[in-house]
């Protein structure tokens, strides 16, 4: 029976293995190592599904490196700090990069990603990911500058250590979110055109209206789950001023609530353009690029409107003042 460790020449038998659907003990026999080599090498690899030879060999050289050199200080030491497992944490960061790159994101990008999105502090700077990751700084900045333009990440300014560090957005699923929804209705939208040009009784016409009604359907479900959420946020902005008892602007409220500006903006959209959900206040703007609530003028009557004015003067006159 061999020993050492599996090669990548082994590795590629395991993938072909498993794509025939045979069982781990089948797979051993052929590659004459025990069972339980090859059930431990696939489930640290991606699993039955997700095995990749490549990308398999890629992480143990990887891990082999990361034994024999000094560890980084925010790298396997905070996994032994919080009882994990050094290998186990580097396995699934390596598989959840590689799933990133099958779905379109360039392999260093996805990697920095990656590391970010797995760290604690959810932040590291241009040295500690080059620690990590064991590249070249060049590499780093360009896959940083990268996830910037994908407004995926954000700079922070350490003033004392003079030093910058990337950091992941907290609303950063829900900006991807409304920019895949947007692409969706872009091809809807495109595919509509296309019909009208080529004529709906035409081939070209008829595969482009099935495309623009599938991409319709697509976004109409999409935007129907944003939706819900959309309404969340209305309400949770109406709340806000209601409890401000005062105009704020769409940038104060974004720093009282703590959420993007954009994210502010579209909870005011869905309160201006849709009034039922914030019933029986409504959104006014109160000019100067601030917004308050009010009641719906339609909740009450003109009779009743009155009627409380006068009760709200009667509360206020000084005692022994006769009604006029």
């Amino acid at each position: 029976m061999p020993g050492g460790r599996l090669t990548e020449l082994d590795r590629q038998r395991i993938a072909a293995g498993l794509a025939e659907r045979l069982g781990y003990a089948e797979i051993a026999r052929q590659l004459g190592r025990p069972t339980s080599t090859i059930s431990r090498e696939v489930a640290r690899n991606g699993g039955p599904a997700g095995y990749r030879a490549d990308y398999a060999h890629l992480a143990t050289e990887h891990r082999a490196r990361r034994r024999k050199s000094a560890q980084a200080p925010h790298g396997p030491g905070e996994a032994v700090a919080h009882g994990r497992d050094p290998e186990a944490v580097h396995g699934f960061v390596e598989q959840f990069a590689a799933l990133m790159v099958r779905s379109g994101l360039p392999r260093m990008v996805a990697r920095v990603l990656a590391c970010l999105v797995t760290t604690d502090s959810g932040a590291l700077t241009s040295a500690e990911l080059v620690q990590r990751l064991r590249v070249s700084p060049a590499s780093v900045s360009k896959a940083i500058g990268y996830l910037e333009g994908l407004e995926v990440i954000r700079r922070e300014r350490d003033a004392r250590a003079r030093r910058e560090r990337y950091s992941i957005d907290d609303d950063v699923w829900h900006r991807t979110w409304l920019v895949s929804t947007r692409k969706q209705a872009s091809w809807a939208e495109t595919a509509a055109r296309g019909a009208e040009v080529f004529g709906a009784g035409t081939p070209a016409g008829a595969r482009l209206t099935s495309m623009g009604s599938f991409f319709a359907r697509v976004r109409d479900s999409m935007a129907g789950d944003r939706a819900d959420a959309a309404i969340g946020d209305a309400r949770t902005v109406l709340a806000a001023l209601v409890h401000a008892g005062e105009p704020l602007t769409a940038d104060e409220l974004a720093e009282v609530l703590d959420w993007p500006l954009d994210r502010v903006s579209a909870a005011l959209r869905a309160a201006e353009q849709r009034p039922e959900i914030s019933d029986p206040v409504v959104l006014r703007n109160a000019g100067s690029g601030a917004y308050t609530v009010a009641t719906r003028s339609d909740r009450l009557t003109a009779a009743q409107r009155e009627a409380i004015r006068r009760l709200g003067l009667g509360r206020h006159r000084p005692p022994g003042t006769a009604n006029r």
